[in-house]
C-alpha cells in the first residue's frame, strides 16, 4: 500500500515526469502550428489569385524591347540536285537609344486584397544607322528593302491604352499590331520602315508609348549606348535585372533613376541574321510591389512558435518548482493553445488593418489572456506580473526580429543565448535529483515539524 502511495506521489511530484509531459505537449502543439502555416499559404494563394485577376485585366509585367529594324532577304543552300533559296531576316539595332519615362502608380483592390498597378508614359528616342549587308556578302538583288519594318516588343498588349506614335525622320508611320520574323520578341507592335538608300547619316526615331502594367517594368538595352531616365511617385522601388541604375534618388515624394549601358555590357551584337542571337538575360528594370507582405512575415513568426511555447512553459515550470505551485498538464495545454491563437489573430487582422497594428492588438490580447489565467493559477499578483513582463519581452523581441529581416538571424541567435543564460541562472541552485513538485502548504508543514 505504501509502495502504491509512494509511486502515486512520485508521479504527481516528479520534475522529470513533468518535463516529459511538457515536451510531449509542445510536440503535440506543433501539429496545429503546422496547420496555421498551411492556412497562411492558403490565404496568400487567395491573395495571389485576386492579384492575378487584376493584372490580367489591367496589364501584366511589361518588358520594352526595341526598336529593332528588320529587313527580309534571301540566302541560298545547295543540295544534290539544285540550289535552294531560303527566306531570312537581318536585324539592326540603334546606335543610340534614350528612354525617358514617368510612371504613375495606383492601388487597386479585389475584395480585401490590395495590389499595385502603374501607368507608364515613355518616350523612346535615338538613331538607327544605315543597314549594311556587306559583311555578310549578300547580293543586292536578294535584299528586300521595301519590306523592312521596325518592331517594338510589348509582352502584354492589353496594357496599350492609347495610340502609339512612331516618328522616323520627323515623319509619322502607321502602327500595326503583331510581330513577324522575330524570335527574340514574342509580342508587340510593328510599322513599315521606309529605307532610303541615298542617305548616309541613318534614321532618327521618336516613339511615344503609354502603357499600363503591374508588378514590374523592364527594358532591354538594344542601343549601342542605352540611356534610361525614370521617375515615379512610388516610394519603395526594387531595382532588378542585369543592370542596376548608376544614379538613383529615393525620397518620400518618390524616386528617380538613371541607367547607362553599352553594347559591350550585353551578350548580343548590333546586327545579326535570323536567330543567331537573342535578348535573354539582358532585361533590367523596377519591381512595383507592396513593401510589407503580411503573409511572409506571419509565416516567419510561426517559425518561432516552438521557442514561444518552450519559454512560456519554462516560466510556468519555474513557478511550480520555486513557488510550490502545482500546474496541471491541461493548464499547460490551454496556455499553449492561447499562444497559437496569436498567429491566427495576427493573420486575420493583418488582412484588415495592416501588420503592425494587428501585431499590437493580437499580442496585447494574448498577453492579457494568459496573464489573467496565470493569476487564477498562481493566486499571486507578483508572479503574475513577472509572467506578464516575460511575455511582453518575448512578443517585443519577435516584432523586432520580423522588422529587421536582414539581421533576423543575428538578433534571433542573441535572443536565444540570453534566454538560455537566464534559464541557467534561475535554475543554478535547483537539485534536480531531489527536488519535487510539492504544494507550498506541504513544504511549510514539513518545516514546522
Amino acid at each position: 500500500m505504501n509502495t502504491f502511495k509512494e509511486t502515486k506521489d512520485w508521479v504527481a511530484n516528479s520534475i522529470t515526469l513533468k518535463l516529459l509531459i511538457i515536451g510531449f505537449i509542445i510536440l503535440m502543439l506543433l501539429i496545429p502550428a503546422q496547420m496555421i502555416k498551411s492556412l497562411i499559404s492558403e490565404r496568400e494563394g487567395l491573395r495571389d489569385t485576386a492579384a492575378l485577376d487584376i493584372y490580367t485585366k489591367w496589364g501584366n509585367s511589361q518588358t520594352i524591347g526595341g526598336p529593332v529594324l528588320t529587313i527580309p532577304y534571301y540566302w541560298y543552300s545547295k543540295d544534290e540536285k539544285e540550289i535552294v533559296r531560303h527566306p531570312g531576316a537581318a536585324h539592326f539595332l540603334p546606335d543610340e537609344l534614350i528612354i525617358v519615362g514617368d510612371v504613375e502608380t495606383e492601388n487597386r483592390y479585389r475584395s480585401i486584397y490590395e495590389v499595385i498597378v502603374y501607368r507608364a508614359k515613355l518616350q523612346l528616342k535615338g538613331t538607327i544607322p544605315q543597314p549594311d549587308f556587306s559583311s555578310w556578302k549578300t547580293m543586292e538583288k536578294d535584299i528586300l528593302w521595301d519590306e523592312a519594318f521596325l518592331s517594338i516588343g510589348i509582352p502584354d498588349m492589353r496594357g496599350i491604352k492609347s495610340g502609339i506614335e512612331v516618328m522616323v525622320n520627323r515623319k509619322q508611320l502607321a502602327v500595326k499590331p503583331g510581330l513577324q520574323n522575330l524570335s527574340m520578341l514574342q509580342s508587340g507592335i510593328r510599322t513599315d520602315f521606309p529605307i532610303n538608300r541615298d542617305t548616309i547619316t541613318g534614321y532618327s526615331f521618336d516613339i511615344q508609348l503609354n502603357l499600363n502594367g503591374s508588378e514590374s517594368l523592364n527594358f532591354i538595352p538594344v542601343g549601342k549606348t542605352t540611356h534610361i531616365e525614370l521617375s515615379s511617385p512610388w516610394t519603395n522601388p526594387s531595382f532588378n535585372g542585369a543592370f542596376l541604375p548608376e544614379q538613383r534618388e529615393i525620397t518620400t515624394d518618390g524616386f528617380s533613376a538613371e541607367w547607362n549601358i553599352l553594347d559591350l555590357n550585353r551578350n548580343f551584337p548590333q546586327q545579326w541574321k535570323d536567330d543567331d542571337y537573342g535578348f535573354y538575360g539582358s532585361e533590367f528594370g523596377i519591381d512595383f510591389l507592396i513593401p510589407v507582405d503580411q503573409y511572409q512575415k506571419t509565416y516567419r513568426a510561426v517559425k518561432y512558435a516552438i521557442m514561444f511555447l518552450s519559454l512560456t512553459f519554462l516560466i510556468f515550470l519555474f513557478a511550480e518548482i520555486l513557488g510550490g505551485i502545482r500546474i496541471h498538464p491541461i493548464q499547460y495545454l490551454l496556455v499553449g493553445l492561447a499562444l497559437l491563437i496569436f498567429y491566427v489573430l495576427l493573420l486575420s487582422l493583418s488582412e484588415q488593418i495592416g501588420l503592425n497594428l494587428s501585431y499590437l492588438c493580437s499580442s496585447v490580447a494574448i498577453i492579457l489572456l494568459i496573464s489573467l489565467y496565470a493569476r487564477a493559477i498562481f493566486k499571486n499578483w507578483k508572479k503574475t506580473l513577472v509572467t506578464t513582463l516575460c511575455l511582453a519581452v518575448l512578443y517585443t523581441f519577435l516584432f523586432t526580429v520580423l522588422q529587421l529581416q536582414d539581421y533576423a538571424l543575428l538578433l534571433g541567435s542573441i535572443g536565444l543565448f540570453l534566454a538560455l543564460g537566464i534559464t541557467m541562472y534561475l535554475s543554478r541552485n535547483i537539485n534536480w535529483y531531489s527536488s519535487s513538485l510539492k504544494k507550498k502548504e506541504d513544504l511549510n508543514l514539513n518545516e514546522n515539524k
